[in-house]
């Protein structure tokens, strides 16, 4: 009788591509099952995953990096339990709830240069604030974004984005114009124009993981602050420890305006993202009682989330998960750069702490360009897929390109990940590199399937 959870699990085991082809998005399922990543996941504990057939998998994909903590953190876990056993009063909307304030405290106290917090359900939906915030404050409509990046798929952070494939056909979007990442001479131009509200950037770009050159985020801020124009950084992907540092820009020395963050402020299990600004944009934005709901959202202070966000804060300080982003980074930073050096394959490896790229190039001998050359023809990116497939179905390990049409392989291991992890990768990934190099398995058949799968889909 009454609604039994684990009964419908287990009477509709299995189902989920077919009601995903059915209700949901179609594609889904073609793509995992084109690429051979379909498999149905039962349990997943910290840096693991398990299937139905009860074989472990090493996930340093982490949901895009939400799982920060790992998943089901019994910190964040019991956080929440404690929340609904709580019985608490949840979104009254005619008060001001506890957690979320705390909540607000702790993001504030780890940027101190910053005053304020607006809190939301994601990513995106941080990074929607951020921008009206900065057009707000400023009276200016047009913002500015780096190549490469990508802030959101809404609108005003779908105007931002610098990948046509997720923008073509969604116009028209907001005043935005495109510069180089780096180049401060572009930057200056746009200025000079006089409209810009902000630029906005992602100290490591989560799309084929590009860095902010070094000293740039901080010249970028005074040219910008010269013209009355603001910094914002997006940190929902790069932040809350992965770079090794609690904010990718604290690398750079610099103070933005604005902050967004989400992801792993999550926990992997109650949706929050938040924007952090200075007083002085949030008293224009909220500047007098009649605006005190000009930009808001209906969960933004629920309960659920705030305690998810305060247990998630707090394994990042009592375990020490920066530094071992840092620690771990380094690892595996220096085993992918001696692989650099053996395998012709491997053109560049960038990041900073545990988010990483891979990038992959034309080889040197004119054996391997023969192999190489054919997939890039039939589509930017298959070669950076077929390793993802070879990781996946020989090793159990869960990775993803880092943005489509590129040949970068992007890592983002929980920042949980042990110094076992870390070999296991590099074993595996050079045993992976081994079979590509000299074909000791049929990697390169599953590759021809893969290319013909692909070109039958475009």
């Amino acid at each position: 009788m009454g609604f039994d959870l684990p009964g419908l699990l287990a009477a509709r085991a299995g189902e989920g591509p077919e009601l995903w082809a059915r209700y949901l998005n179609p594609q889904t399922a073609k793509v995992l099952h084109s690429v051979g990543l379909d498999r149905q996941w039962v349990r997943a504990e910290g840096p693991y995953l398990w299937d139905d057939q009860g074989r472990r998998y090493l996930d340093w994909l982490a949901g895009f990096g939400v799982f920060g903590v790992g998943r089901n953190h019994p910190v964040v876990r019991q956080a929440v339990k404690d929340v609904l056993d709580a019985d608490l009063a949840d979104m009254v909307k005619m008060d001001t709830p506890l957690l979320a304030g705390l909540l607000g405290e702790a993001l504030v106290r780890r940027a101190p240069y910053l005053d304020r917090v607006y809190l939301c359900n994601s990513g995106t939906e941080a990074v929607e604030a951020a921008l009206k915030f900065a057009r707000y404050a400023t009276g200016r409509g047009r913002v500015l974004f780096c190549s490469h990046a990508y802030h959101g798929l809404t609108a005003g952070s779908m105007s931002v984005n610098g990948a046509k494939e997720f923008t073509d056909g969604f116009g028209p979007l907001l005043p935005s114009t495109m510069v180089p990442l780096g180049d401060l001479d572009a930057l200056r131009r746009e200025l000079g124009r006089g409209d810009v509200a902000a630029l906005i950037v992602e100290p490591v770009q989560g799309k084929g993981v590009h860095l902010a050159p070094p000293g740039y985020l901080a010249q970028a801020a005074e040219i910008l602050h010269a013209q009355g124009a603001l910094l914002i950084c997006d940190e929902v992907q790069c932040g809350l420890g992965r770079t090794g540092r609690f904010f990718g820009f604290d690398h750079d020395g610099v103070e933005p305006d604005l902050v967004t963050v989400a992801k792993t402020l999550s926990g992997g299990i109650a949706p929050i993202g938040a924007t952090i600004g200075t007083e002085k944009i949030f008293a224009k934005v909220y500047s007098n009682m009649t605006r005190v709901l000009v930009h808001d959202t209906t969960y933004s202070h629920n309960n659920t989330a705030a305690a998810a966000g305060l247990a998630a804060l707090s394994v990042l300080d009592e375990e020490g998960l920066v530094a071992n982003a840092e620690r771990r980074g380094a690892e595996l930073t220096a085993g992918l750069r001696e692989a650099a050096e053996r395998y012709d394959f491997i053109s560049d490896v960038r990041g900073r702490g545990l988010m990483i790229g891979i990038e992959f190039g034309k080889p040197r001998t004119l054996r391997q360009r023969a192999r190489y050359s054919p997939m890039t023809l039939a589509r930017k990116g298959l070669f950076t897929q077929m390793i993802v497939c070879d990781l996946f179905e020989h090793h159990r390990i869960l990775t993803q390109t880092a943005s489509d049409h590129a040949d970068v392989l992007k890592l983002l291991p929980p920042l949980t990940t042990t110094g076992e992890d870390v070999e296991w990768f590099l074993s595996a990934f050079r045993s992976v590199m081994d079979a590509v190099s000299g074909s000791s398995r049929p990697v390169w058949h599953f590759a021809k399937g893969l290319t013909t799968r692909a070109l039958g889909a475009s």
